[in-house]
């Protein structure tokens, strides 16, 4: 097998609300859109995020109506102040305030409009990048 890209699926009821919110507050650029879904990408994000609308016909019935509850969606960046800054800025509600964890997680939460959590994320711990994206 061989990966040649990565998406994450999420059901959401406002596909365009979910849509509108990356691309305001995170930079996305909406690369397709239809009724009912939308696929959006950054150069830098390395996975599409996908907005698919609760009982798409499309999808098998076990998965036409489940949100994205319990889905925490993170980014890792390199200005996590700043980006806290910025968004604080912009009137987006933060969730969980930033938190420092003992194995080197620094992150923040946000909630789009439908309910789905999305955390910025950095680490300092003593490799500087988090065990996961390791080269």
């Amino acid at each position: 097998m061989r990966i040649t890209a990565t998406a994450v699926s999420l059901t959401v009821d406002d596909v365009r609300a979910s849509s509108d919110f990356l691309v305001r507050h995170l930079g996305f650029r909406e690369d397709m859109a239809a009724d009912g879904f939308a696929s959006l990408s950054r150069e830098d994000a390395g996975a599409n995020v996908v907005f698919l609308r609760t009982g798409m016909p499309t999808l098998p019935p076990e998965q036409r109506h489940p949100v994205s509850g319990g889905v925490i969606l993170a980014f890792v960046v390199e200005d996590l102040e700043g980006e806290l800054a910025r968004l604080e800025n912009e009137d987006v509600e933060i969730t969980m305030p930033l938190t420092s964890e003992e194995w080197g997680e620094r992150a923040f939460q946000i909630k789009d409009p439908n309910g789905v959590v999305l955390q910025l994320v950095d680490w300092n711990a003593p490799s500087a990048e988090p065990p996961a994206l390791r080269a």
